[in-house]
């Protein structure tokens, strides 16, 4: 068990971390396909633009080791009543998984940044973290998602 993790936002400093990160979160059966790897740049480069639509948290370990991230998006949502923050990803690194870096993750989220409603997604399959987000009051959502591409939009 990870005895103390700082959780922290994101510095021009994380660039190698986050962008290694990132593109190993979207290798992993944790999410559908891969992305084009200019969108691991384009996303930093938000990140240091403005937190406004997009935010990063970062993850220390005890040894103040990266462990891992969050990124977040946040909306409106007229059917929540205010603003929605879209867990978008969560990665935490191999060898720091199973130290309750997740759990410890959910509740500073839920301290820090409040939210008239949190969302994710997560693969059907992926049983440990769903289980992980049960633990967190999260529940499935009866929505059926659709999405359109526009992959001309830079």
């Amino acid at each position: 068990m990870t005895k103390n993790i700082l959780i922290r936002k994101i510095n021009e400093g994380d660039r190698a971390a986050f962008i290694k990160m990132s593109r190993d979160f979207y290798s992993s059966p944790a999410v559908l396909h891969d992305v084009p790897d200019e969108y691991h740049t384009r996303a930093f480069c938000e990140l240091m633009r403005s937190d406004e639509y997009l935010e990063c948290l970062i993850f220390e370990a005890d040894e103040g080791e990266i462990a891992g991230y969050a990124l977040l998006a946040k909306t409106y949502s007229r059917e929540a009543g205010g603003i929605a923050v879209w867990i978008d990803e969560l990665y935490v690194l191999p060898a720091f998984r199973g130290r309750g870096i997740g759990g410890s993750f959910f509740c500073w989220l839920h301290e820090n940044i409040p939210a008239a409603r949190y969302r994710l997604e997560t693969e059907p399959e992926n049983e440990r973290a769903r289980k992980l987000y049960a633990r967190y009051g999260y529940k499935e959502f009866p929505y059926l998602q659709m999405v359109k591409e526009t992959p001309s939009f830079q």
